[in-house]
């Protein structure tokens, strides 16, 4: 399918194709939300943590008497129920990523950029590269192409020039094609591709 591609100055720059393979899914939100999860799980620390009864430092002698005391007996001050002692069933170190189908998250991904696509929320630019980093003048241009909280997906690298063109511009981010993923392009409200990243996704997802 043809879609037109422009300047950051908002100028007509000619034609390129998207792949239907691509761009042409139907999106289910099942499939959507399992790459999200499993996207969300890698980036979970998983240290939380909470002392056990073997963890705890203090004495192991017994509190008090067994009896005689009129209060209930007692056997260890690094009790659970006692201050400063264990915790019962708190959180523990643990690992959170789990597997997910390589045609699966592919699958997502296609996804993603079909329903940016179809939601009208797809912008195809020839270019991000900078003389030099502005960033009042790249606000100007992002006003001037009506796109909010726009994700930019470059190829190999991101300019350096743009990258510190839209560090302080809020809800901008960008990325390398390497690095486009869903869960950010779900989260950003438009998908800005170079014709390097449009170039660098289509390889990828067509291999």
């Amino acid at each position: 399918m043809q879609f037109d591609v422009i300047t950051l100055d908002n100028k007509s720059a000619g034609k390129v194709e998207l792949s239907d393979a691509i761009f042409g899914v139907a999106p289910r939100g099942d499939i959507i939300a399992r790459v999200i999860k499993w996207q969300l799980a890698k980036r979970r620390a998983g240290t939380h943590s909470t002392k056990v009864i073997s963890e705890i430092s203090g004495t192991t002698k017994k509190p008090f008497a067994q009896k005689g005391t009129g209060r209930a007996r007692q056997g260890s001050l690094r009790s659970p129920q006692m201050r400063g002692g264990a915790a019962l069933f708190g959180p523990r170190p643990q690992d959170f990523t789990h597997d997910l189908n390589k045609k699966i998250r592919a699958l997502g991904l296609k996804m993603a950029l079909s329903a940016k696509l179809a939601d009208k929320k797809l912008v195809v630019i020839d270019s991000e590269k900078l003389a030099t980093p502005k960033t009042k003048e790249m606000k100007t241009k992002l006003d001037a192409m009506k796109i909010a909280k726009p994700l930019f997906i470059a190829g190999e690298a991101v300019d350096t020039n743009f990258a510190l063109s839209i560090a302080n511009v809020p809800y901008v981010d960008a990325l390398p094609a390497i690095g486009a993923n869903v869960y950010d392009i779900i989260r950003h409200d438009t998908l800005v591709i170079t014709k390097d990243g449009l170039a660098a996704l289509t390889k990828r997802l067509e291999a």
